[in-house]
């Protein structure tokens, strides 16, 4: 269960800046410990690059809190918060901290990213609403970081409430546009808080959202599927089993963001490279990764999107077909 807003403030985020504090006091120590046992692992380096890698985190994350306080006093202790010269200051906060995570884990972990789609030009001048697969270690941190630094763009992202527990993500989402919500909770008001978030989106906005509702695993296929066929959608159902990468979206969010923001273009991304670490033990085994992400982004017009309710969930599940598809096509070449 989350703790309260005031202990995560007061407690959570100031014992995130002394854990970096003791952790970069003992980094003799973590060294000697990380070389002596790299030998013993899998990989080149293994210990030393994840502890590079959780090192830096640690230093992003609590200068990124120290920044942040200073920007609160600044600010009149929160009262000017809201106000566009702060929002830029916290979005340039943002764009700093991907930027370096994202050429951390390209050198210490060997991650290379490929795009497929339309370039970064073709984005501009017009909202966007953008629908992402789902799967694997750090997705959202990737399409984040491509929003922000490749694609010049400010995110409004829907979250899982636990996500809160990390103080840097808290405290910096719950300063600029994005909803934490619970899943499986208040089905009616998580669709609200999703149309309000869409609402008077800007030419530099993009509305993230992950119709899955959850990182694909088999397991959650398996019960994506059974779920519609409780509910009696059984023709989706049998859809939902012909897609193997993917698991079968849940329209309810993005509708309401289509609503919402009717003059944004759609764009929907589908990525492969990652998806087959479910669990803590394939992340760990996969280190240093050494591997390729692809990643595919097709820009769909305004005046493309169908407007018709029944029409939007065929759509959308058109859509994951093809994701599926990509998808499918992809490991078939690197097989």
């Amino acid at each position: 269960m989350l703790p309260p807003r005031w202990v995560r403030r007061v407690i959570l985020a100031p014992a995130m800046i002394a854990i970096t504090l003791v952790a970069f006091t003992l980094v003799p120590v973590w060294l000697f410990v990380a070389a002596a046992a790299s030998p013993w692992l899998p990989g080149r380096f293994r210990g030393l690059r994840v502890l590079f890698v959780v090192l830096v985190h640690l230093a992003l994350e609590s200068l990124v809190l120290v920044a942040m306080f200073v920007l609160w006093v600044v600010s009149g202790f929160g009262w000017r918060l809201r106000t566009p010269w702060f929002q830029q200051a916290h979005y340039r906060l943002v764009e700093l901290y991907l930027a370096e995570m994202f050429s951390v884990c390209e050198v210490a972990l060997k991650v290379r990213v490929d795009v497929e789609g339309p370039a970064p030009a073709s984005y501009t001048g017009r909202p966007l609403l953008v629908c992402c697969r789902h799967a694997g270690p750090g997705d959202s941190f990737l399409l984040a970081h491509a929003l922000v630094n490749w694609y010049n763009r400010e995110p409004r992202i829907v979250l899982k409430d636990s996500l809160q527990w990390d103080p840097a993500i808290d405290i910096m989402l719950n300063r600029l546009p994005s909803r934490f919500i619970r899943p499986g909770h208040d089905a009616d008001g998580t669709i609200a808080q999703i149309a309000e978030l869409a609402t008077d989106l800007d030419d530099n906005d993009a509305f993230v959202i992950f119709p899955e509702g959850g990182n694909f695993t088999p397991k959650r296929r398996e019960r994506a599927i059974s779920r519609l066929h409780r509910l009696g959608l059984h023709r989706m159902a049998e859809r939902a089993e012909s897609m193997l990468h993917v698991l079968a979206p849940r329209p309810g969010g993005v509708l309401a963001a289509l609503d919402a923001a009717p003059e944004a273009d759609v764009v929907w991304v589908a990525h492969t490279g990652v998806d087959d670490l479910i669990g803590v033990a394939d992340i760990w085994r996969a280190l240093p990764m050494d591997r390729a992400i692809e990643m595919r982004w097709w820009l769909v017009p305004a005046s493309e999107v169908p407007r018709d309710r029944d029409a939007q969930i065929e759509w959308l599940f058109a859509w994951w077909e093809r994701i599926d598809e990509w998808i499918a096509s992809r490991k078939q070449a690197a097989a």
